[in-house]
């Protein structure tokens, strides 16, 4: 019973871990531009806080709403 999807998965799994030839490594950088200090450009901070935003008044409407038993409508 079990049998199936456990192949059936296997082979997904080993078709993801195969590569072709054709495929090199990356390139190698030097470490000090990947630990720079210098800002980003351009600065992902805004789009970060109007998603926080967003978020916020997701949830904010979210708790507004009110849950109805389904017992509580038969009991009337």
């Amino acid at each position: 019973m079990l049998r199936a999807p456990s192949l059936l998965a296997l082979l997904c799994l080993m078709s993801a871990c195969a590569s072709t030839q054709d495929q090199g490594y990356p390139a190698l950088v030097p470490m000090e531009s990947l630990l720079s200090d210098a800002p980003l450009s351009p600065s992902p901070a805004p789009a970060l806080v109007a998603r926080a935003d967003a978020l916020r008044a997701r949830a904010a409407a979210l708790r507004a709403v009110t849950v109805v038993d389904e017992r509580d409508l038969s009991a009337q």
